[in-house]
């Protein structure tokens, strides 16, 4: 026994000693370590290091009772917030996780973007839940202290929603769009690209192309950016599919956000392909020709910020 104690003794020892020595490797190698109570002081919350050289900081969603199943979830089965802070050069690296419910995307979106941060992933983690929980996930680089500020600004926002509203809402408010005649021929236009009418939608699709395990790929495989367009041109809904690489999400995301448009997520669609393609789906009402320039304007952001062919 005591042989077998110690056999395992050794082993944890060794292990630190590899932990040790690839954290040192990693801060000699540039990286400077970072402060916890900076951190925390710009996220207003408290700070840990973790044993990785990273800076952990979370946030529990107590403040909205969710049940999963019929079952009441309690926060700490995966209803916690949080952003890991690592450090990269002179600087930091932020990756984080956002408990977000359907009427606090907008606010937490946006604050992100203002505050320099990358919205990487829109999606669920759960079914049958209630109410509907999302999950936002964010990046950035750049000083601790601006990204820490930066994911405190997204978390206040998101405050802020409940501060006003205790429960999640049930709708985006605003009238609905009722069944009308859609200028198909005024959307084209505005958009530059046809805008067929089937069953009373006028729907706009544009294909790319990629690879696929070295396999050419195109539109009728799933690599389209698409808008469809229901309801009246005095007031009407639309909600599409963006494909973008890597580069082009931020651009496109804030493009849409500024014309008032919805995002409801942002996942990959496939696994091999190349480039890495991601999608973002959308909802928005408005004016159809309101909704057609804000669909051109994230068009436009995307040409803008694709590398050169």
């Amino acid at each position: 026994m005591m042989i077998s104690m110690l056999s395992i003794r050794t082993r944890r020892y060794g292990l630190l000693l590899l932990t040790l020595g690839l954290l040192g490797a990693a801060l000699s190698a540039g990286a400077t370590a970072l402060d916890p109570a900076l951190i925390g002081k710009a996220a207003g919350t408290t700070a840990k290091a973790q044993p990785d050289g990273a800076v952990k900081i979370g946030w529990m969603r107590t403040d909205v009772a969710v049940t999963v199943d019929g079952m009441h979830l309690s926060p700490a089965a995966g209803l916690g917030s949080w952003a890991a802070f690592t450090p990269m050069g002179n600087g930091a690296m932020v990756m984080g996780d956002t408990v977000v419910f359907q009427d606090e995307v907008d606010a937490a979106m946006d604050a992100a973007f203002a505050h320099g941060l990358h919205v990487t992933a829109l999606h669920n983690h759960f079914f049958y839940d209630q109410p509907k929980v999302y999950f936002m996930h964010i990046g950035g680089q750049g000083s601790p202290e601006q990204l820490a500020a930066g994911v405190k600004a997204v978390w206040d926002a998101i405050k802020a929603v409940r501060a006003a509203h205790a429960q999640p809402a049930d709708g985006f408010g605003g009238k609905t769009p009722a069944p009308g005649a859609l200028d198909a021929q005024a959307i084209a236009k505005l958009i530059g690209h046809p805008a067929p009418v089937t069953d009373g939608v006028a729907k706009v699709t544009i294909g790319i192309q990629g690879k696929m395990h070295g396999q050419t790929i195109g539109a009728s495989a799933g690599l389209t950016t698409w808008a469809a367009f229901s309801g009246g041109d005095e007031w009407a809904a639309i909600d599409g599919d963006f494909i973008m690489r890597g580069e082009e999400v931020r651009p496109v995301l804030i493009a849409l956000r500024k014309a008032g448009i919805h995002i409801v997520a942002l996942h990959n669609h496939m696994i091999g392909e190349s480039p890495n393609l991601y999608f973002t789906h959308f909802w928005g009402k408005g004016s159809a020709a309101d909704l057609a320039r804000g669909f051109r304007a994230a068009l436009d952001a995307q040409a803008s910020s694709a590398p050169p062919k």
